[in-house]
């Protein structure tokens, strides 16, 4: 099936104006940089693998990447260690249980399952190959920059916001690390993988990002290979299971397609081989996936029968 610009853009406007009239959720509070985010904010974005970007709505607005930010340390941990590795390190299991829960630890000897929850994220982090806390970070912020643009920046106000709040986090890290399932000093993992968190990014290159994996691990925008072809598939597969969090298995019925979510508002959807769709709103449901934009990639993705289980 093919797509004019035209038709994505009526697509979008559409979507924005279906993402608008959803009311419910409330933004993350937990974090009080994100509680004081304003609501209303709306964005849907469309990344295209010959690079064209169609967006609508406030797509310029910059916005906390926070678990979004674990597809780029898992695949920047692919690239070094391999898909294999990773999986056996750390996992390729979805918990079933919320995305910070220390039941899921427990009751699996510690092992976190997969990179896309906290617990593994912060084992990603510190499974990669670095001599130090700040290389560890530049490699990480280096890699997001590559999977979207350079536009990508460490906020310090939600730096600061999250580093103390993260008492949770940093509990989980030291029982991986008792368990032998952290592979670096874990108050670094977790200083670093906060930091991941807190970077900001727009949501074009929120659609960016999914471009990279739809474009087969090269930048749509760039051209850049960023991804070896190799990788892409374990990355979308790890998406599937556990991108959307305890709602992951409802998102695969209902719209298809390998996606993630982040507590900061934004969501991104990858239809490989040919494109990614990104929405951002604050108010988040009950699983920590925004409301707004799981309701506008819903209306683009189902209007254009784009669901990677659909027989035409």
């Amino acid at each position: 099936m093919s797509f004019n610009n035209t038709q994505l853009q009526r697509l979008a406007d559409e979507a924005l104006n279906t993402g608008k009239a959803c009311n419910g959720g409330a933004n993350a509070d937990y974090i009080p940089f994100l509680a004081s985010v304003p609501s209303d904010l709306c964005a849907v974005s469309i990344s295209c693998c010959d690079g064209t970007i169609i967006h609508s709505g406030d797509y310029d607005y910059c916005f906390a990447l926070e678990s979004i930010s674990k597809v780029c340390s898992m695949s920047l941990a692919m690239q070094q260690k391999g898909a294999e590795q990773v999986r056996e390190k750390i996992g390729a299991e979805p918990t079933g249980l919320p995305f910070n829960s220390v039941m899921a630890l427990t009751v699996h000897q510690d092992k976190p399952l997969t990179p896309l929850v906290n617990a593994g994220a912060m084992s990603t982090v510190s499974f990669l190959d670095a001599s130090d806390k700040e290389s560890r970070w530049q490699m990480i912020l280096d890699f997001q920059r590559k999977m979207m643009s350079q536009n990508v920046k460490l906020s310090n106000d939600v730096n600061t916001s999250e580093q103390e709040t993260n008492f949770h986090n940093r509990a989980i890290a030291w029982l991986l690390y008792a368990a032998g399932n952290c592979f670096s000093d874990p108050m670094d993992a977790c200083e670093v993988y906060t930091r991941q968190c807190s970077t900001l990014v727009s949501c074009d290159d929120l659609a960016t990002l999914g471009g990279t994996l739809a474009n087969g691990g090269i930048n749509p925008v760039t051209k850049e290979k960023v991804i070896d072809p190799e990788n892409v598939a374990p990355i979308l597969a790890e998406m599937t299971m556990e991108g959307m969090y305890d709602y992951s298995g409802d998102w695969a019925f209902l719209v298809g397609l390998p996606s993630k979510s982040g507590v900061g508002g934004g969501v991104v959807a990858i239809v490989p081989g040919k494109m990614a769709i990104a929405g951002f709103s604050p108010p988040l449901d009950e699983a920590g996936n925004s409301v707004r934009a799981m309701a506008m990639i819903r209306y683009i993705a189902n209007n254009l029968n784009l669901s990677v289980y659909s027989p035409s």
